[in-house]
């Protein structure tokens, strides 16, 4: 089971920050993947990021990506 933390992209549409639509920036570990849409089958939490004022909607589980519509989907492992 992985932690993954989830934050709005501040920075979308910027040259390598995706395009406007990719508004959701999701982390696994030090990995970095960039969304339209996400789904939570799992239970979430905010979590304030460590020396900064960004706030992130944390969970565990296993993603699932879905190239077609850029959505990940977290589920339980």
């Amino acid at each position: 089971m992985n932690k993954y933390r989830i934050r709005f992209n501040k920075s979308r549409g910027l040259e390598g920050r995706g395009t406007k639509d990719h508004v959701w920036r999701v982390f696994e570990g030090d990995k970095e993947y960039l969304f339209k849409n996400f789904k939570l089958n799992v239970l979430s939490q905010s979590e304030k990021e460590t020396q900064s004022e960004d706030w992130n909607v944390v969970c565990y589980g296993v993603m699932s990506i879905d190239k077609k519509t850029s959505t990940a989907t977290i589920n339980e492992a």
